[in-house]
């Protein structure tokens, strides 16, 4: 069997057919070990890393960021015994795990071996050494830790003098008539002055962004770092184009009517975690009935509870806020109207005695909504924790796809963009979603007198296949009167 072992794009569960290459960890050369992350890779669910299936050394990467690459692809090959010298000749893969043999003068050349079947839902691969289960993507043991994404005022390894002197330009080895070389090419900079090691750095999606905008990427100079190209530096080339093919005469006002062409429009591809949620929405829209009620609530115990909770000594490091209450609100409603949360399954209502509850969150890939797994048996303590670890998680986009399945009931808390409420659209299988708007000082009639009271409107969705009009009102009374009170609520209800 051949040292050089090829990796192919792994199974991420849920149906899943492809995944982007956000950004590799590791480089060509590189010594890695087993369960080391070497790539981050965004689906149509969340980005995660994936860890090295085996000890070795990086002998080639096949595709560059910002490619999508399906599922079963062969994305890098790891040397598995680099001390046995070096890799004579390259010759052909016979088997799924394993590439040609090429040496360093050839990798351009590598011929992709065929792919192997697809793995397991969820795993990298087969049964590991001595029986155990393979490892799960994005879990296990850490043999070494992981190396961080290039940062901000990094040195590239093109623009390191040695490098660019011993090695071609192109880091990534790509597979003949699949993908161009990419990242830099040999290059002079505008007006003749040549970019940091003679190369012009761009990254993938900037050379794909000039090619369809005609712009040559030689002629720019680069504002980001190590004078590397960005998006903007090649909008910026593209509408000056425009707008020098068009100059102003004597004859036409300098002041000419503003255009509407191409040259002032974005065009942003629909993928990943938009592109899910875009047909999860239609899905979810034009197959379930959806009917919203709203309620308006006095929230202002609910406000000086938790300033008290704040305040104890055992809560002092515990991130306390108002979707906390709302939270526990749903939890025990469920409990006293458990048909809301339940699945519609053609001739059948499938109802959960466990609640997943799903929060949704916005981030820099799209709205994403990860649950808290059988979040009815925690205590209030341990469901701020698990509610401050998901947000955290979220917005560091580090949220796994089983983080982000299996969800039986929703809140959306459009109050922190300062929204009163809305009617929320079902996550497709979930009968019932809350909107949680802000909460506002607004006069209110309280004891007989209209007084400053902290007020908030909720707004709940579900489906009427499941929900009637009656069920979905008890439902959203109960929520609304736990957070009028939430401490004579505890007491009555619990």
């Amino acid at each position: 069997m051949s040292r050089i072992k090829e990796f192919n794009l792994p199974d991420l569960g849920e149906g899943l057919t492809e995944g982007e290459i956000l950004s590799w960890l590791v480089a060509e050369g590189d010594t890695i070990e087993l369960n080391q992350p070497i790539v981050e890779v965004e689906t149509a669910k969340a980005a995660v890393e994936i860890p090295a299936k085996w000890a070795g050394r990086v002998q080639a990467i096949f595709h560059p960021e910002g490619t999508t690459v399906e599922v079963g692809t062969p994305i890098i090959a790891i040397d598995t015994d680099p001390g046995a010298g070096p890799v004579e000749t390259p010759s052909s893969s016979a088997g799924g795990d394993d590439l040609p043999t090429p040496s360093a003068a050839s990798l351009a050349a590598v011929e992709v071996a065929p792919a192997e079947g697809m793995v397991e839902p969820g795993l990298i691969g087969g049964p590991a050494p001595g029986g155990r289960t393979a490892v799960l993507v994005g879990y296990g043991p850490r043999t070494t830790a992981a190396k961080r994404r290039p940062r901000k005022g990094d040195v590239p390894a093109q623009a390191r003098p040695a490098a660019a002197a011993a090695a071609p330009a192109a880091p990534a080895v790509v597979p003949p008539a699949t993908v161009p070389p990419v990242e830099a090419a040999p290059a002079a900079g505008r007006n003749g002055h040549p970019g940091p090691g003679g190369l012009v750095l761009a990254k993938p999606p900037v050379r794909k962004l000039a090619k369809d905008l005609g712009v040559d990427l030689a002629t720019l100079t680069g504002s980001g770092p190590l004078g590397s190209i960005t998006r903007e530096d090649v909008q910026r080339a593209a509408a000056g184009a425009t707008a020098a093919a068009e100059p102003v005469t004597a004859t036409r006002p300098a002041t000419a009517a503003p255009s509407f062409g191409a040259d002032r429009e974005q065009r942003i591809p629909v993928k990943g975690v938009r592109k899910l949620t875009a047909e999860n929405m239609v899905r979810s829209a034009f197959t379930a009935p959806h009917v919203t009620e709203f309620l308006t609530v006095d929230m202002t115990r609910a406000m000086k509870a938790l300033d008290r909770l704040r305040n104890r000594r055992e809560w002092r490091d515990v991130r306390v806020s108002p979707l906390l209450l709302v939270a526990k609100a749903v939890l025990l409603a469920v409990k006293r109207h458990p048909m809301v949360n339940s699945t519609w399954s053609g001739d059948e209502i499938v109802v959960k005695e466990y609640v997943n509850l799903g929060i949704a969150a916005a981030t820099e890939r799209g709205l994403i909504v990860p649950n808290i797994k059988d979040a009815g048996r925690l205590s209030l303590r341990e469901l701020a924790d698990a509610l401050t670890d998901l947000v955290q998680t979220a917005k560091a986009g580090r949220t796994s796809p089983a983080d982000m399945s299996g969800g039986t009931l929703t809140i959306t808390n459009v109050g922190v963009f300062g929204v009163d409420t809305g009617t929320p659209i079902l996550p497709p299988g979930e009968s019932a979603i809350l909107a949680f708007g802000a909460v506002r000082e607004m006069p209110w009639v309280h004891k007989g007198k209209v007084r400053p009271r902290q007020v908030t409107t909720l707004g709940l969705s579900f489906d009427h296949r499941i929900i009637d009009g009656e069920l979905g009102s008890k439902f959203l009374r109960d929520i609304g009167d736990f957070l009028s009170d939430p401490e004579a609520a505890l007491l009555a209800w619990t």
